[in-house]
């Protein structure tokens, strides 16, 4: 173990063994092991957004073990996805790659303004399929946002109790905001921050805008000169959120674009920001598998400093 993963171990001194184990054993598994920095391949659109929507345009990736087969070969630091898909393959690949279970999902065949992801796993599936932690998202901004808390709160600490890690993919969304801000910089920071707050060792956010959508922010904003002109800057500001970089922030991969170079531009921005690295799944698995694993090639080498 290099220094650089002690000192992020450090960073969770609360933590069992069993935790900082699996933590450890995240950071030091694929390309980018030992550098603190992840790319992580997440699998729940076939659930949040529709298998045909998810799949079609790459029918390979309607079988579970594709992605399964693309986070090992591509030597990603985990894969992410829900009770169904890691069922599916976790005893074929068992040992291969660390596995995240992601405990709740949103489907939108009924997309309510205020969203409320029902709860589909438990820690225990989690333990019985050999994963090293569990996901949960919440919707900061929604009506709902308190019970997601708690939700959330209650599954981080049956998690860190059971030695694993926890994860928060923190997503503001529903009446309390406008769409534009739910990536706005002072709300994706606050997310981060809430993410923090409720105990998460990992935080997923969208990248943020430099739109600011709290009035009484903007004045803070306005008065202090934050900087958020650039991506990079804005990365910063949402690391330095979550207790001034002492808790991982990785960044979700967004809506799915053709052009690799858009991709690359914002991974650049992520390194040059402090962020600690991305969780891509669109732009990665709706790829054909040869072209996917040479995008994440790239985008670890760009985290590793091997490419600019």
């Amino acid at each position: 173990m290099n220094t650089r993963i002690r000192e992020i171990l450090g960073w969770y001194s609360a933590d069992n063994p069993g935790t900082l184990t699996n933590l450890s054993r995240l950071l030091q598994h694929g390309y980018l092991g030992g550098t603190g920095r992840l790319v992580i391949l997440p699998v729940d659109q076939g659930f949040e957004h529709g298998p045909a929507r998810s799949f079609a345009v790459n029918p390979p990736a309607y079988h579970p073990h594709y992605h399964f087969e693309l986070a090992i070969e591509a030597r990603c630091n985990a894969y992410a996805a829900p009770l169904g898909f890691l069922e599916a393959g976790a005893a074929e690949f068992a040992g291969q790659i660390p596995l995240i279970l992601k405990l709740n999902s949103h489907d939108v065949l009924h997309d309510e303004k205020d969203p409320l992801s029902a709860v589909t796993a438990g820690v225990k599936d989690a333990l019985r399929l050999g994963c090293v932690g569990v996901g949960f998202t919440i919707y900061p901004g929604s009506a709902h946002c308190a019970a997601m808390y708690q939700q959330f709160r209650e599954i981080a600490a049956e998690a860190k109790a059971s030695g694993l890690i926890a994860v928060c993919w923190s997503y503001p969304r529903g009446s309390g905001l406008s769409k534009e801000g739910e990536t706005a910089i002072d709300v994706v920071a606050y997310a981060a921050q809430i993410a923090a707050q409720l105990g998460a060792h990992l935080i997923k956010v969208k990248l943020p805008t430099a739109h600011i959508e709290q009035p009484e922010a903007k004045k803070v904003y306005d008065k202090t000169k934050v900087p958020i002109g650039t991506l990079a800057e804005r990365v910063r500001h949402v690391v330095q959120s979550a207790f001034d970089g002492r808790r991982m922030v990785i960044f979700s991969g967004g809506a799915a674009k053709e052009d690799d170079n858009a991709v690359l531009d914002e991974i650049r921005a992520i390194r040059d920001g402090g962020g600690f690295g991305t969780i891509i799944g669109r732009n990665s698995f709706q790829r054909p598998r040869a072209a996917a694993i040479d995008l994440l090639t790239r985008i670890m080498k760009i985290y590793s400093g091997e490419m600019q």
